[in-house]
């Protein structure tokens, strides 16, 4: 996903529209747990799509269990169901987690020295940062 486009009519660089602290904590909520992580490893293995059923079958917990992790991730924008006759198939949906990627890369390519000014805290794509207060600049 790019971090920025160019408006051809004015010739400006826009930003992509920031990911919002609610996207943010269901995507690291639904991360958390190690089952969640592998249901997503399996559904991009085995083609993107599997039903409910073939999603259970590859684990040892119980239905419930697996329906419980599945609406976690279907929460957090990380799956879709689509309903089809008596199956209900789960497929990756990649747009909140390319979101939550390039928030952490944004900030992970600050590296340890931490904000050299205003500048930079205007590149993060956070919403919730027009509402923290950016450090001084150093005289």
């Amino acid at each position: 996903m790019s971090k920025t486009s160019r408006d051809s009519k004015r010739g400006r660089t826009r930003r992509n529209p920031p990911v919002d602290s609610k996207t943010l904590d269901e995507v690291f909520n639904a991360l958390a747990h190690p089952a969640r992580r592998q249901i997503l490893v399996v559904l991009y293995v085995r083609g993107g799509e599997m039903t409910a059923g073939e999603i259970n079958d590859r684990f040892r917990h119980s239905w419930p269990t697996t329906t419980r992790h599945l609406g976690v991730l279907k929460e957090a924008g990380l799956v879709k169901v689509d309903g089809r006759g008596r199956n209900r198939f789960y497929s990756l949906e990649r747009r909140d987690l390319e979101a939550t990627t390039d928030w952490l890369s944004a900030w992970a390519s600050r590296g340890a020295a931490g904000p050299k000014g205003r500048a930079e805290w205007a590149d993060l794509s956070y919403a919730t940062m027009r509402n923290a207060i950016p450090p001084e600049e150093p005289s």
